[in-house]
This record gives structure tokens, sequence and C-alpha cells, in this order.
């Protein structure tokens, strides 16, 4: 029995056995990548000089695009250079970081559209109290217990996995690390450990769940009490954005971590992890713009000057 900290490097899962399917994916990550550094870059530039968007619910997205450049950003690089240099090997303090990071940004993510729901909620179901709600101050506090919360359990989760004891070598079987497959490596006894810290985050993220299928249920009620097609119609372009994207983020993280062991395979963790850890963050502001006229005036007239 070993200590993970006695394991210098875990060896990463490869996409491809052969050099040319290896630089294929490269050059397809890199696309992905740079177009999710473009669009979210876009979104946050437009709202922070946009003062017609300096609003709660620009600003709660800009705080989105922030996440979803830091999440991709910290498992596409890494899957990239060892594609590029044929290489799997990643450090075990650079494993231990990007579970940390990655962590963190999910789960930061996921509190902060909570936190878009409660403000979709009060904008169409209270509408004479959304200034006094959702002030600047409040709309501060909000965000910052988005992002303490999913540092704390960032912390709680990565320090837990990382002091186990692993019985079953050092090959991870995903491109990123992931507690998930980390856990597989660990003892038997050890990976009961994990369990109890299992068990309250998967509490917290239940109740925002609910939350939000509360909060958006109530918004329908309210929508289709509206008289008028137009006031319905505009109701519901503010409110599908950020329901596409829970949807999205809830659906693949899901597939992703409760899929019945008895279906897993390699290669389709590594499908549903790209699904969960990289197509969001690139997908997430096409969601949000694509019907959005605000951002596309401000867009226009960024581009024009």
């Amino acid at each position: 029995m070993s200590n993970s900290s006695s394991i210098n490097q875990f060896l990463l899962l490869e996409f491809a056995d052969t050099r040319e399917l290896q630089l294929l994916h490269f050059w397809l990550f890199l696309g992905i990548y740079l177009a999710a550094l473009l669009a979210n870059g876009l979104v946050i530039t437009i709202i922070a000089c946009d003062q017609r968007l300096h609003t709660p619910m620009y600003f709660f997205l800009l705080n989105l695009s922030l996440l979803d450049l830091g999440s991709i950003s910290t498992t596409v690089p890494k899957a990239m250079a060892n594609s590029l240099w044929n290489t799997r090997a990643i450090s075990h303090p650079g494993c231990a970081a990007q579970v940390f990071l990655f962590l963190f940004l999910i789960s930061a993510e996921f509190y902060l559209l909570t936190v878009m729901a409660y403000d979709r909620y009060v904008a169409i179901c209270q509408p004479l109290h959304y200034g006094t709600l959702l002030g600047s101050r409040a709309c501060v506090h909000m965000a910052a217990a988005a992002w303490g919360c999913g540092f704390l359990n960032a912390v709680l989760h990565t320090a837990n996995t990382f002091s186990l004891s692993l019985c079953q070598g050092n090959a991870v079987d995903q491109f990123f690390c992931e507690i998930p497959q980390i856990l597989k490596l660990a003892c038997s006894d050890a990976y009961l450990r994990e369990v109890g810290v299992l068990v309250v985050s998967v509490s917290f993220a239940f109740g925002c769940f609910v939350f939000i299928v509360l909060s958006y249920g109530e918004i329908f009620r309210a929508v289709l009490r509206i008289p008028s097609e137009q006031g319905r119609h505009k109701a519901f372009s503010t409110c599908l954005p950020h329901l596409a994207v829970v949807s999205l983020f809830i659906s693949t993280a899901t597939i992703a971590y409760l899929k019945p062991p008895s279906i897993s395979s390699p290669s389709l963790d590594l499908v549903v992890a790209v699904l969960y850890s990289v197509v969001p963050p690139a997908v997430n502001p096409l969601m949000y713009s694509m019907r959005n006229h605000e951002i596309k005036d401000a867009l226009r007239k960024l581009m024009t000057g």
C-alpha cells in the first residue's frame, strides 16, 4: 500500500495510438479551444464595455464566461500538449492542480446557474422588487458566494482524494485528471472515505437542482398568465438561453457521473467527458447570444467603434 504522494506522475488516457490521429485530435481541440476563447472573450468584453449591459443578468453572464474560460483552460491545453508531443504523463502536483481547478470552476458554475435562475424568477415573478432584491451589492454577494462555495467544495474533495492510498498503479482512464478515475486507483478501504464527502456534495447539488426546477415552475406559471403574446415571447426569450445552458450542464454531468457501471467503457467515458468538460464552455456563449438582441447590438456597436 502506498500513499498517492509517493507517485511522481500519472499517465493520462491517449485519444489515439497513431501519430496522424494524435495530430488530428490536437487540431480539433485547438479549434474548439480558440472558439471558446473568442466567444467567451467577446461576451466578457461586450458586457464590460457597454453601459447598457451593466445589469444583474449580464453581470452573472460575465461571471459564467469567466468560469467557462477557466474550466476549458484547465483541461484542454494539457490534452493538446500530450497529443502534440506524444506523451501521456502529468506530474503529481499538476494532476492535483487540475483536479482542484476543474472541480472549483465546475462547482462554482453550477452554483452560479442556480443564482441566475433566481435572477430570472425575480425578474419575471416579482418585477416590482427586482431593483431591491438584486441590487449591485446583492449581486456581488451572490456571485462571491457561488465562487466561494465552489472553492470550498474543490478543497474538500481534492484534499480527501489525494490523501488516499493508491494500490492500482498510476494510469488514469481519462484525458484529464478526474476524481472518479483517480478513485479507481485507490485501495478498497480508502475508497470509502470519499463516500461521506460525496454525500455532502450531492446533497448540495440536489438542493440547487430542486431550486432551479421550482424557480422555473413558478416562471412558466407567471409567463402563461401574461395576456399578450408579445409579452410571453419576450419573457420566454430571456429564460430560454439560461434554461438551455442548465439543461446541457446537468444532462452531460449526470451522464458522466451517474451512468451505470455496466455500460461504462474507456471510449464511452472519454466521449462523455468531452461532452461535459469541453463542449459547454464553447457552446454557452452561442446559446446566450443567438436570441439576445442586446448582445448583438452591443457587438455591432463594438465592431463599428
